[in-house]
């Protein structure tokens, strides 16, 4: 009976998480990118290129659609019990990949334990057979 919802939870929040983490590690790469070539066109010429310039700031200021920042909140809630564990950390990496982790630890894989063990069994059946079905036949 409630193997069903909680598979739905477990799927929605490990995609919630997933999801995020990637359009996170997107911004993450796409900012470095522009922040490296700023660097060495600072180095390359003496001073600022305008282009360089430009990228960087487009990444920091870049907005993000009103779905992007329903995902963040999402990751937001789910990962909430476990940010405390890194919050003193230098590494942004680090400040959203372990909560990251555990949320996917106790969401993802934790609910769909449960839904497996709500219908009665810890084990995930394999090729639909049921025992009930197979004991009755010998």
């Amino acid at each position: 009976m409630l193997e069903r919802p909680l598979r739905y939870i477990a799927v929605l929040a490990s995609a919630v998480v997933l999801v995020s983490f990637g359009l996170f590690a997107i911004d993450e790469t796409r900012s470095a990118s522009a922040e490296s070539r700023a660097k060495i066109a600072d180095q390359e010429r003496g001073s600022r290129d305008p282009e360089a310039a430009k990228a960087l700031e487009e990444a920091h200021n870049r907005t993000h659609s009103r779905v992007r920042q329903e995902i963040d909140r999402g990751n937001d809630v789910l990962t909430r019990p476990f940010q405390g564990l890194v919050s003193d950390s230098e590494s942004v990496w680090m400040r959203r990949g372990v909560p990251g982790a555990l949320a996917l630890l106790l969401f993802g894989a934790g609910f769909a334990f449960l839904a497996r063990f709500s219908k009665g069994s810890s084990r995930p059946r394999r090729g639909g057979t049921d025992v009930r079905h197979v004991a009755g036949r010998l």
